[in-house]
């Protein structure tokens, strides 16, 4: 009895080692489990449903093929990937959830999220996030030609890359992108549970949080791997490496 969770995949033609690795997990650990959850940023970006990608392709066979196997799959969008629509998650077969959720893990109430609604610390940001989930500046955004999507999306590739990167010459890199603990904690309370599991900020830790309360962040996978295996009996988070 074991139920996976995974995030941050970012999968990118730039890095196809991690899409067959990410399609090897799925043939091959996830045919075992109770059920896996992906909890956003599957994509480096996703621009709309109609986007031809190979990765897209690739992963919704791949998906599909695991549901039909007995195992159901259920997404958390991420800041990467907020405009996956329910005409993707159809072709793969997988649930859509709100961010956040709450769902029972043998008997234990948790708190699901893709984690960027707890980095309250950066206001522009939150800022951003605002604006992009709105349903009418998405509906604008994907009327938009197919080209000039995927062009906003190259430019906000990088000028999230220029902004970290000047908060990182700033030493506020590390505070800015991780979680508010005030946040979390009143997350904690809004929502009556004792375990949270998120991904976003690349920290891979199991953190107790006081008050009986349990935080496991996810790891990416730009490099390697990461999965996080639940229990009755525990959790465990674990790496895993490309061929």
């Amino acid at each position: 009895m074991t139920t996976l969770f995974v995030s941050d995949l970012h999968l990118d033609p730039e890095r196809p080692e991690i899409t067959a690795l990410f399609g090897r997990f799925l043939d091959g650990e996830a045919r075992g489990a109770d059920a896996l959850y992906i909890l956003g940023d599957l994509f480096e970006a996703w621009v709309g449903d109609d986007d031809p990608s190979d990765a897209g392709a690739f992963v919704a066979d791949r998906l599909r093929a695991l549901v039909e196997a007995g195992v159901p799959v259920s997404f958390i969008r991420g800041n990467r990937d907020f405009l996956l629509g329910q005409a993707y998650a159809a072709r793969c077969g997988m649930a859509l959830l709100d961010d956040p959720t709450v769902v029972d893990l043998y008997g234990t109430p948790t708190l699901l999220l893709h984690g960027d609604l707890l980095c309250t610390d950066d206001t522009a940001y939150q800022q951003f996030r605002a604006q992009t989930r709105d349903p009418q500046w998405q509906a604008q955004f994907l009327a938009q030609p197919l080209a000039a999507r995927l062009a906003f999306a190259a430019q906000a590739r990088a000028a999230s890359q220029a902004r970290y990167g000047e908060l990182a010459a700033q030493g506020m890199a590390e505070t800015i992108g991780d979680v508010a603990p005030a946040t979390v904690q009143a997350f904690f309370e809004r929502h009556g549970v004792r375990r949270m599991i998120h991904g976003h900020t690349h920290r891979p830790a199991i953190h107790d949080e006081g008050h009986g309360r349990t935080r496991i962040v996810l790891g990416d996978w730009y490099e390697q791997g990461s999965v996080l295996r639940v229990t009755p009996d525990g959790c465990m988070l674990a790496a895993l490496t490309p061929a």
